[in-house]
């Protein structure tokens, strides 16, 4: 099965600026992966997995829906996940 690492996928989906940051934010604990907090950049995840993060001033839970090679424009990003309904 494909996988990626967080950091990378989180760039490539447009959640953060750079990969350093989203770097940052996969360090700092900052983002939650199938409901575990994630501690290390290079956690791998797959579609299908769920994705917990601030965004904006709110919590949003997320699916990964597929992996991207790039980052692309913002149209291409958001097809790479589904927000999930509360």
């Amino acid at each position: 099965m494909t996988t990626a690492r967080i950091d990378k996928w989180l760039f490539h989906a447009r959640f953060y600026r750079t990969r350093a940051l989203a770097q940052a934010a996969a360090s700092a604990g900052k983002v939650r992966l199938n409901g575990i907090r994630v501690e290390k950049p290079a956690q791998t995840l797959k579609p299908g997995d769920i994705l917990t993060l601030r965004r904006g001033g709110e919590i949003v839970a997320l699916r990964v829906v597929a992996l991207a090679e790039r980052r692309g424009p913002a149209p291409e990003a958001q097809r790479l996940y589904e927000i999930v309904a509360d």
